[in-house]
């Protein structure tokens, strides 16, 4: 009896406490009470892997009179009581068409050493739940309440006590059960018969077309409504959603205020009013507007237009709050509110919602916590759920970064409204994402002309004969005398009246016009076609501005210690630039940004390794040696008026670049870089690159000025480190989607990244950038050429005398220094090599004139170091007809971008080298 007499003076809430850290942090607990909860369990339950003699002793220790039975009884509730908090999501009545799984063990008290004789015994337990001391059958009463009804939620895996402490009085709260006003409850009735008479409206108007109704679901809607109302009230200015095609259309109408009537147009299949896009389908589209709330605030609302590869406009919706939170909100995150819509069979499948929620909490991507709501169909197409993932539930992902999770009966109107301010409350206190799993169905097929029994029969049986939300949550309120039924019918007829007045409207109408999404951020910018890309752009910058960008660049702060290394770094740039004047790359991207700076744009840098740069090359973020302290030398640039960002990414390509392009599109005053370890690694973007970076403007009537940087240029490293793989942006390339540079002096880099600036437009940019010639002693330029210069689409050959050239070259980017060298080692004037610097839009008129310039040569060529099906050939062949006529230079056809060995790689690369400058060997060659 001694060895446990501390217990006597326990409290129970005392007790509970510390059982929650013991389980969640072991060894924290002193010893003694640690002894006594392994004892307590190892006593309770079967072995389990527990050897023998431990499991003994654990019972001899709980014999009769070791434990007082007070105490056992007490903790016994304690364990009870955790196992609801715990396990309770599994015995909710969340599922509306279906039979829950079965789960074992069950919450029954047996399984927690309880009789049936105990359900009548006062239990000081009740403390806990702020209820006070209760008789057990009460305390389970209040459990079911709120773990096991239409809410399940799961949390205990959370590390940080003050948000399971939040977490636990919020859900005590009237018993996790939602206690809303008369007026409140119409108000969700309202919106859940817009949502209902909206699909029925469409599905007896547009009878067998695609709309991806929200059937099954609508609960969605009053949802998003209060959501909204409360966020205003919390100070949230700005509403980011991103949202899949499932019940798109209905939240554009409902929440969004997008009218009717130009949905209808768009069902219709009316050509656009403007014809300098091509447009998306209708479920695709973004919308931006105003709205106001009951309160009077108001609050900017935004949905992302997204394609059909779905979570991946996740990501660019992260971008565009964290470009709205820095912009205009001085980085308060309380003021931008993100929201993700999810499907259930996309959330478990793709692979980018986990980089999403990796980069949550990332200085670089963090956004103040999203709000997470899956609406569950429990199906994707036709895969049932139980071979669309492994995972208990959809939503598992969340539990990465220790987020709740609320699984909601979508049948239940109030429960779904209760769960979403629960959600909000918590994103607002602790600025983390949350996640609610919205159980619904889905009525018909995949879309409205599918047909879901044949491979889910039993289950659409039952849908077939579900009662929709609203008749389910109307019948709840006239049993409550809140409601009658004339209410229901005035509410019905008064919406589909509007319905049907907007439906005429349009109809009168022969085209429909897209609004441009996010226009508020865009205002004074144009879109414009290729032969406005085509022209020249003032880059010029004083050179006495100049001067100061490379004096803050090149001078450590005086009271801090650095590595030599970096000191001598630091030291060269000022060489290079106030005695020397040869500047190299390093130099022409730092007085870039610096000369951006000063004019009033910001600068954001993100990618992996871009502080220091994959090839040591940037240094932008410098580490005081004792401390780690970072230092920006950039935020040292004197009248500098825009900021610098940069940022180490996770090693994330699709989701990052996502990130970036939401970010680019929020923010057209700034300069947003995204940089490739290598740049090959751009191909975990694809999608991005498909669906966004090429086609958005095309699709969405969406400008972007996201610039890539992808290391390109084959020196023997091997298949992956060798090709950014242009030949996949050139084909992706048409009349005005973007700009392609493979640019080769400092200078023109400099240029280059100041007009994407500059231009009264934005188009994506994508830079094959150097590895080796980083430090190459001929890839400088002077300050002169910086500050007076312009950029340059085409470099002629310089030193090339005209009436001596037999052979003109035309090459791009590194591949120029190799042949140079060859041509200055073999003293060969008979060729001139000229660098086309801008593949797209193809500096055409350029390379004309250049060609009637040396119209005495007898061989033209296009040389490149790229297989002949990859790089830049093909391109010219579909944009250039005169590089039909060209002999081509390059490796033959392969299927890698290159040889894995060094010497095969040498010697592959010596040849096309020489085969430049002997046609003989070319024709081999080819044969």
């Amino acid at each position: 009896m001694e060895r446990f007499s501390f217990l006597n003076a326990a409290h129970t809430a005392y007790l509970a406490e510390l059982y929650d850290q013991y389980l969640q942090h072991p060894d924290s607990v002193e010893p003694s009470w640690r002894a006594f909860f392994q004892g307590f369990d190892f006593g309770k339950e079967s072995s389990n892997g527990i050897s023998e003699e431990v499991l003994e002793e654990a019972q001899m220790d709980f014999a009769e009179g070791e434990v007082p039975e007070q105490v056992v009884k007490e903790f016994q509730v304690i364990r009870l009581i955790d196992g609801y908090r715990t396990r309770g999501h599994l015995f909710t009545k969340t599922n509306p068409v279906r039979e829950r799984r079965k789960y074992s063990p069950t919450l029954d008290i047996e399984n927690f050493g309880l009789e049936q004789k105990d359900l009548d015994t006062v239990f000081n337990a009740g403390e806990i739940l702020g209820i006070g001391p209760k008789p057990l059958k009460d305390i389970i009463t209040h459990l079911q309440k709120v773990y096991c009804q239409s809410i399940g939620i799961e949390y205990m895996y959370i590390r940080k006590p003050e948000e399971i402490e939040w977490i636990q009085d919020k859900l005590n709260i009237n018993e996790n059960q939602p206690k809303f006003d008369a007026d409140r409850k119409k108000q969700i009735l309202k919106k859940l018969n817009e949502a209902v008479s909206f699909e029925s409206f469409l599905h007896t108007k547009y009878v067998g077309q695609k709309r991806f109704s929200l059937e099954g679901g609508e609960s969605l809607i009053p949802a998003l409504d209060a959501l909204i109302e409360k966020a205003a009230e919390f100070g949230v200015k700005d509403f980011v959603m991103g949202m899949a095609h499932r019940g798109r259309l209905n939240t554009l109408t409902n929440i969004f205020g997008k009218s009717a009537k130009d949905i209808f147009s768009e069902f219709d299949g009316k050509d656009y009013e403007q014809d300098i896009f091509d447009g998306d389908v209708k479920y695709h589209l973004g919308w931006t507007s105003c709205r106001t709330t009951d309160s009077g605030k108001e609050i900017n609302i935004n949905i992302a237009p997204n394609p059909s590869h779905l979570e991946t406009v996740g990501s660019v919706v992260e971008g565009i709050s964290r470009a709205k939170q820095d912009r205009h909100y001085d980085e308060d995150d309380s003021k931008v509110l993100p929201i993700l819509v999810h499907g259930d069979a996309a959330i478990a499948a793709q692979g980018v919602v986990y980089e999403i929620v990796q980069m949550a909490q990332l200085e670089g991507y963090k956004t103040g916590g999203t709000i997470h709501i899956v609406v569950n169909n429990q199906i994707g197409f036709t895969t049932n759920y139980l071979d669309a993932r492994s995972s208990t539930y959809c939503t598992d992902v969340g539990k990465v970064t220790l987020s709740p999770v609320l699984h909601v009966n979508a049948d239940d109107a109030e429960a779904v409204v209760h769960a979403i301010l629960f959600a909000l409350d918590f994103r607002m206190k602790f600025r983390r994402d949350v996640f609610i799993d919205l159980l619904g169905y889905r009525k018909y097929g995949h879309n409205e002309g599918d047909e879901p029994r044949f491979t889910q029969p039993k289950l659409y049986k039952a849908i077939a004969k579900h009662e929709n939300a609203r008749d389910i949550y109307f019948e709840k309120l006239k049993s409550e005398g809140v409601v009658d039924d004339e209410y229901l019918k005035n509410l019905e007829e008064t919406y589909k009246a509007s319905l049907e007045e907007k439906l005429e409207d349009s109809r009168k109408e022969d085209t429909t016009r897209i609004t441009p999404f996010m226009q508020d951020e865009w205002d004074g910018f144009e879109n414009v076609q290729e032969d406005e890309m085509m022209k020249d752009v003032d880059t010029t910058f004083p050179i006495e501005k100049l001067d100061k960008v490379a004096e803050a660049v090149s001078q450590l702060p005086e009271d801090k210690k650095f590595m030599r290394k970096i000191k001598k770094i630091i030291d060269l740039r000022k060489t290079m630039y106030f005695d020397d004047n040869k500047l190299d790359w390093s130099m022409a991207e730092h007085l870039a940004y610096g000369s951006l700076m000063q004019e009033g744009y910001n600068v954001r840098i993100s990618g992996q390794d871009v502080e220091r740069g994959t090839f040591s090359h940037r240094h932008a973020v410098l580490k005081v040696e004792d401390s780690e302290e970072e230092i920006i030398l950039h935020n040292n640039i004197e009248d500098r008026k825009g900021d610098f960002f940069i940022y180490n990414s996770p090693l994330s390509e699709y989701g990052v670049v996502g990130f970036d392009y939401g970010y680019a599109m929020a923010s057209p005053t700034t300069l947003a870089i995204w940089e490739a370890q290598f740049g090959d690694f751009v191909n975990g973007a694809q999608i991005m690159i498909d669906q966004y970076i090429s086609a958005a403007e095309d699709k969405w009537k969406l400008q972007n000025g996201l610039v890539m940087f992808l290391p390109h240029g084959y020196e023997g490293q091997g298949a992956e480190h060798s090709s950014g793989r242009m030949e996949r942006f050139l084909q992706l390339c048409a009349k005005d989607n973007m700009y392609v540079a493979d640019v080769t002096t400092p200078a023109n880099h400099f240029h280059l990244l100041r007009r994407q600036m500059k231009a009264k437009f934005r188009k994506p940019l994508i830079i094959f950038t150097p590895k080796s010639l980083l430090r190459h002693p001929k890839v400088i330029s002077t300050k002169e050429e910086f500050a007076n210069g312009s950029f340059q689409p085409v470099l002629d050959d310089q030193d090339a005398k005209t009436d001596k050239v037999k052979s003109l070259v035309f090459c791009t980017g590194k591949f120029y220094y190799d042949l140079l060298k060859f041509k200055e080692d073999n003293e060969r004037e008979d060729v001139a090599l000229v660098r086309v610097e801008q593949l797209f839009p193809v500096p055409s008129e350029k390379m004309k004139e250049i060609m009637a310039k040396y119209d005495q040569a007898d061989d033209v060529v296009w040389a490149q170091e790229e297989p002949r099906n990859m790089g830049a050939y093909g391109h010219m062949l579909m944009h250039f007809p005169e590089a039909r006529k060209f002999r081509v230079c390059s490796r033959k056809f392969y299927g890698s971008p290159a040889a894995g060995s060094s010497v095969r790689f040498k010697k592959r690369h010596e040849r096309v080298i020489a085969s430049v400058f002997d046609k003989n060997l070319n024709e081999e060659e080819n044969n």
